[in-house]
Parts: structure tokens; sequence; C-alpha cells
């Protein structure tokens, strides 16, 4: 099952590093970043739950909850997670599904055939608050992710989820972003205080709102 932008993310139960969990029960009312790797025991997927680990406070701080994603057997972690942790300098503080029987991984279409009949791509899902898929991403086995860019575009989504206003190429939280061409000219004082340029009249620029 193909999963696209706005369809509500699927529910389920799953075995975790952490114990058992029900994803919904575990995103909570905030925001969520569902997120698989390959396998355990490979070189890119140890980098990046390190790096996840180390950012986890940054994703507390817009109030997203982290979950991983492997289609190994629950006894096959302890040893890995020790390895991340004595090579990447971070201790994995984040739940990680051990999805054997790959459930989850085919709920979500994890497995791409023509890229490994095997194991999982790497998928990334932001979830919002309604348990609507926001974003998804997908990388190949041999690339690693950019969490940089994970983070960004969670800024975005929230900002833009609250704002009439989206963001433009190359941005970054606090820079200036673009106003809705719904908005009718005479509602724009009142709604963007801080002024605007209107460059062309479907192109208007303002100071970020929550800044």
């Amino acid at each position: 099952m193909s999963i696209r932008l706005g369809d509500v993310a699927p529910d389920f139960d799953a075995l975790t590093t952490q114990g058992p969990i029900n994803f919904y029960d575990y995103l909570g009312d905030g925001w969520g970043i569902l997120f698989s790797h390959p396998a355990n025991y490979t070189p890119v997927c140890t980098t990046e739950l390190g790096m996840v680990a180390r950012l986890k406070s940054e994703f507390a701080k817009r109030n997203t909850a982290v979950i991983g994603l492997s289609v190994d057997p629950i006894d096959d972690f302890d040893g890995w997670l020790d390895d991340i942790k004595n090579t990447q300098g971070a201790e994995v503080n984040f739940p990680i599904i051990a999805d054997a029987d790959r459930k989850v991984a085919t709920l979500y279409d994890m497995i791409h055939p023509n890229a490994s009949t095997k194991n999982t791509v790497r998928s990334v899902f932001v979830i919002g608050p309604d348990k609507t898929v926001k974003l998804t991403l997908t990388y190949p086995p041999s690339t690693g992710r950019n969490f940089a860019e994970i983070l960004r575009v969670l800024d975005s989504l929230q900002l833009t989820a609250n704002y009439s206003v989206s963001t433009p190429a190359n941005w970054e939280d606090g820079d200036d972003v673009i106003i809705s061409p719904a908005i009718p000219k005479d509602q724009l004082e009142a709604k963007f205080p801080k002024g605007y340029e209107e460059v062309r009249p479907y192109l208007r620029v303002t100071p970020q709102p929550n800044k």
C-alpha cells in the first residue's frame, strides 16, 4: 500500500527496543517521525541512529517523537546498540521497532523490491498531531539521511500549519516567508503586522510570523 501526503498514518502495535508500543499512543498529541533502516549491524544505519540520538533534544523542542524500524528480531539489537554507543558517542534514547515479520514495513510500503527484496529502504514519514502524513522521504540504502534537513522541513511544516504562509527555497528557521496568494490584499496589514514586500502580486514576502 502506497501512503501519500494527507493520508491517515496507519496505527499498529509492535515490539520495540523499549518494549511493546501502540504507535498512536507513542505519538500522543504531538508530531511524529517514523524512519526505517535496512538492517542491523550496517555502517550507514549505525551513523544515522547515533545522529538521531544526539538530536533527540531538538526533536523534543518541536514536540516530536521519533521512532526507528528495522526488519530484525528483537534479540539482534543489544550488541548493535552497544556498537552505536561506542562508535558514535551517543546512546540510542528512542525506540526502534523490531519488525522481523515485516508487518509495519509492509503497512508503510518500506520494502521496494527493485532496490532490495529483503530489507527496507530508508523511508521517512512525518506525521502531524491529526495523525495524517505531512511528509514522505525515500532514500536508497547506500545514502545516509541529512537529519538537519529533516529538522528544517519539520520547522517549515509546523510554521505553515499555523500561519497562512509557505517557505521559499533553502528557507531556514528565522528567514522571511511567503504569504499565501489566497489572502486578499486588504487583509494583509491585519494578518501580517510586521509588514510585507510585494515582489509580484502573487509573490509577497513577510518576516516569519512567529519570531
